[in-house]
Formats: C-alpha cells, sequence, structure tokens
C-alpha cells in the first residue's frame, strides 16, 4: 500500500499557480544566478505600489529558469529572457508568466528588436549575431562577424550597430537591418566594444574595453552619417566601466564602474552630460567597502535611478533605488545576481 501510494503522489502532476503581482507599472529583473548552478530567476517590481514578487517563472511553471539569466526583451504580449549558459531563449506570457517555448540559441547576449517578425541576438564566445523570428519563434539564420563575443547592439535609421566585445576588435559594426549585411567597420578609440547607445541627438555612444585582460575602457561619441568620431575619452587604466544608460532625456549618460577587490576607487554610480569634454572626476553614487554594484537603469518616467547589489553572488542580492539627486529613497530584495533591468513601459 505504501509502494501505490509513492507512486500516486510521484505521479500526481504539479499544480501551478500564477504569482501574485498587482496591476500597474513593471520593472522586470534579471537575476543570473551563479554560473553553472542552474538558479536563475526573474524578479518583477510593481513602481506603483512597490511590491515586489520573486522568482516567478519557477513559481508559474515548475521548473527552474537556467543557468545564467543574462537580458529580456519584451514582444507584443510575451517576454523574451536570454539564458545565456543553458544556450536558450526563455518566451513567457507577460500576462502570468506560463511558458510559451524555448528558442535554442549558442550562449545568447543581448536582443535587439527589429521589428514584429525580426530579432537579433548577440552570442558569448561564438563569431555571430542570431536572426529570430519573434513571431514563429524560429531561428531563420545567423550574421558571421570578425571575432567571438558578439554584445550590445543599437538600431538607427535603418541600421544595426552591434559591438565585439573581443581584445583584437577595435571597431563598430554597421548592419543593414533589412539585408543583414555589415556595410561598414567604424573606428573606435578602443578595443574591445560592450555596449553602444543612441543619444537625443542621433549620435552614437560605444563603451569598449577590456580591463581583466589590460584594455582599457574608453567611450566613443561617434556620428553615424559620417562614421567618424566626435569626441572620446579614456578611462584610467584600473577602471572597470560597464553597463551604460541614458537618463530619459538621453542626454545623460550612467554607467557602473566595478572594483571586486573591495575597495571604493572607480566603484559605483557615474553620470555624465553628453556635452561633457572629460570623464567626471567623481562617483554620483558611491558602492560602500566590500560592495559593487551590478545592474543599473534610470527610469524613462520618474527619473528614479535603479541599482542592482550583486551581494558577491553568494546570497541575495538586493535593489535600491535613488531620487534624480542620488538620494536613496528605497531598498528591496530580489534574488542571486541582480544584473540587467526592464521596464514594461
Amino acid at each position: 500500500m505504501l509502494l501505490v501510494f509513492s507512486a500516486c503522489v510521484k505521479d500526481k502532476p504539479k499544480v501551478t499557480e500564477t504569482p501574485t503581482i498587482k496591476d500597474g507599472r513593471r520593472l522586470y529583473i534579471a537575476n543570473e544566478g551563479s554560473l553553472g548552478n542552474g538558479n536563475a530567476s526573474l524578479s518583477v517590481y510593481n513602481t506603483d505600489d512597490g511590491s515586489i514578487a520573486n522568482d516567478v517563472f519557477s513559481q508559474k511553471n515548475g521548473q527552474p529558469l537556467g543557468d545564467v539569466f543574462q537580458s529580456i526583451q519584451i514582444v507584443g504580449d510575451q517576454l523574451f529572457m536570454a539564458i545565456n549558459n543553458s544556450d536558450k531563449i526563455v518566451v513567457v506570457k507577460k500576462k502570468d508568466f506560463s511558458l510559451v517555448s524555448n528558442i535554442n540559441v549558442r550562449k545568447p547576449r543581448y536582443m535587439q528588436l527589429i521589428d514584429d517578425e525580426k530579432m537579433l541576438v548577440s552570442s558569448l564566445y561564438y563569431p555571430e549575431i542570431n536572426i529570430i523570428n519573434p513571431k514563429t519563434l524560429q531561428v531563420l539564420g545567423k550574421i558571421d562577424i570578425d571575432y567571438p563575443n558578439s554584445e550590445g547592439m543599437a538600431l538607427l535609421n535603418g541600421k544595426v550597430y552591434a559591438c565585439n566585445w573581443d581584445t583584437a576588435c577595435d571597431y563598430l559594426y554597421e548592419i543593414d537591418a533589412a539585408s543583414n549585411e555589415i556595410t561598414a567597420r567604424i573606428d573606435l578609440a578602443g578595443a574591445a566594444p560592450q555596449q553602444v547607445l543612441v543619444d537625443k541627438n542621433q549620435k552614437l555612444w560605444v563603451l569598449s574595453g577590456n580591463v581583466y585582460k589590460q584594455k582599457t575602457a574608453t567611450l566613443t561619441q561617434i556620428d553615424p552619417v559620417t562614421r567618424t568620431t566626435i569626441k572620446s575619452f579614456t578611462f584610467p587604466a584600473q577602471a572597470d566601466i560597464m553597463k551604460p544608460c541614458w537618463n530619459p532625456g538621453k542626454d545623460t549618460l550612467y554607467f557602473l564602474g566595478v572594483n571586486y577587490n573591495g575597495g571604493t576607487d572607480y566603484n559605483g554610480v557615474y553620470r555624465m552630460p553628453i556635452t561633457a569634454t572629460s570623464l567626471p572626476s567623481t562617483l554620483f553614487i558611491s558602492a560602500q567597502p566590500l560592495q559593487y554594484f551590478w545592474a543599473l537603469t534610470v527610469d524613462s518616467v520618474t527619473n528614479q535611478i535603479y541599482v542592482g547589489d550583486p551581494k558577491g553572488f553568494v546570497q541575495k542580492g538586493n535593489v535600491s533605488v535613488y531620487q534624480p539627486d542620488g538620494t536613496k529613497t528605497k531598498s528591496f530584495d530580489v534574488q542571486l545576481g541582480p544584473g540587467y533591468f526592464y521596464f514594461d513601459k
């Protein structure tokens, strides 16, 4: 009888419920998890009432999300989640986070939506950018690039500008969004481009560098029409710079400096106007000793700054919210390794 009872319990399907998330504006938080442990997770923060729901994918679907949650993209009523070390993009319904499909992509990093039927996906370790149809959820092909590690992308006037985060690369790809052809390689001030953004004047800003591999961080402003450098900045050799983002007006750039050694030098949030002629000499928001930040965004509605603290990836992280003047207003707990933010609207 015990064996029969045990078998019945084992075979009983897992009943899942939609995680409790109130109506309101949402901030989706990609918690990376720790590499190799398959403990990535999705958190959802309601900016209207300040409530937080953690681990919503696993709650709904009764299975782990995967290994290393890299980035998020919304297409229509679906949420696309790049799970890097699991070689997949997980697609769920926004309304209840139920699983729609897994798209097999090698080491997906960032997603750039072109239109309802086309999305580009960058890839760690491989010299390629994948082409996805977000409507049919099919991989259509790929764009071959010069080196492994395609990274951040931006869409402007029918062109995709793509970074190749390799120490041998010191240029930015210009790709025709319709034909998928590389139409230019635009010179940069430094090697290993990682992220590209478009400012209010339709100019490109490219963050490059890989301090671990002795490539100093640089920032290059580019005129995409003439494909020439407007101005460039070189950071101190010790400064590990990442995660650039805009304020709502796209006239002020925010970015992180990360110090893994417990010190406070070049460690925290920086900001600089696009009119600046030099890099900021002081931090806007300082990390504390033995702390570093891993995620950053600025709310396009309220201008509040959201900062993710991974707590060294040894315990659950948290997110802090700051007013535009840098005053901290609140903090809430999430899951392991908050590394990417995405506002729904």
